[in-house]
Parts: structure tokens; sequence; C-alpha cells
């Protein structure tokens, strides 16, 4: 077990950063969880959930300002995802670069639903790097004061495995049930 910790202390930070530059949510609550137990760095798991996160929605931007072509036929599939974005665009405006670090799945495309459009790139910049400063200090902060519980529930599930699945598959249904109504076409 010491093993482990051990890798996650050395490898862990550029697994944090690969993962964060597409979402990030679980790595950071993990890399949080082990600097509670003193196997990593808090402030240094913060800062690197946060560069990858501005980085990873300024990609998303970019490609999708100027890659077009390419983002749409990659795209082609999830037109009313991407509608959808662009509603929730209109109906929030800027705060949904803010909220789109919260939700599951927005992530990746609102930073692509508002690079199509004629946001301007500095306003998203610096919006997109605000709220990656929120979203990482409030998921790693609170993870950080809750890793208590979290070793508590992680041990719970390794006593009894049979409930990790079962959690699984309730949370991905939920997400699923939600993206597909939310994206379903109104009659």
């Amino acid at each position: 077990m010491e093993d482990t910790f051990t890798n996650l202390a050395t490898y862990g930070y550029i697994g944090l950063f690969l993962y964060s530059l597409g979402g990030g949510f679980m790595a950071l609550i993990g890399a949080a969880v082990l600097s509670y137990m003193g196997k990593m760095d808090l402030s240094l798991s913060i800062f690197i959930a946060f560069i990858a996160n501005t980085l990873g929605a300024m990609l998303l931007f970019y490609m999708a300002r100027y890659q077009k072509t390419m983002m749409m036929e990659g795209l082609r599939k999830h037109r009313r995802k991407l509608a959808f974005s662009h509603i929730m665009i209109k109906k929030y405006g800027s705060w949904i670069i803010l909220l789109q670090k919260f939700i599951y799945g927005a992530k990746t495309i609102i930073p692509i639903a508002i690079g199509l459009t004629k946001y301007e790139f500095k306003k998203f910049a610096l919006l997109n790097a605000a709220s990656a400063a929120v979203w990482a200090l409030s998921i790693g902060i609170g993870s950080y004061y809750s890793g208590d519980f979290l070793v508590k529930l992680a041990e719970s599930v390794g006593q009894k495995p049979w409930i990790a699945p079962l959690i699984l598959i309730a949370v991905g249904s939920s997400l699923w049930f939600y993206a597909t109504h939310a994206t379903k076409r109104k009659k």
C-alpha cells in the first residue's frame, strides 16, 4: 500500500495535470484527499488543476474558433448537445463559463460552443481563468476538509466491494437521464 502512495505522490501531479485538461473533478478530489493524508501538497495540487483546467478550456475554445470544420466533423453526433449549449449561453450569459466548470459533460461542450460564436477571446480567457480558480479552490479545499469522511467512505467500500458498482451505476444513470432529458426534442 505504501508503494501505491509513493507512486501517486511521484506521478500524481502529472496525472492530475493531464486529467484536469478535460475536467479533473475526481483527480482533484483524489489529490486533495492524498494531501489530507500527507502524501501530496494541497497548494500544488490546486495550482496544477487550475492551470490544466484553464489551458484545456482555452484549447477547446481555440480549436472551435480556428478549426471549425475539424471540430464540426467530430461534433456531428452531438448537435443537440451543442444546440442546448447555445441555449444555455443565451440564458445564463457569461455565468455559464463559471457554471460549466461544475457540470459534468458541460466542461467540454460549452467552451466549444462559445468558440463557435463571436465571443471575445480576451473576455473568455479572463472569465475562464477566474472560473477555473473558483473551481479548483472550492473542490480542492472542500475535498481536503472532507478528507476524513472520504477516507472512511473508501475504507467501507473496500470492505464491501459490491457497493462501488452500485454507486457508479446510480450516478452514471442519473447523469445519462439528465443529459438525455435536457437535450430531448420538445414536441
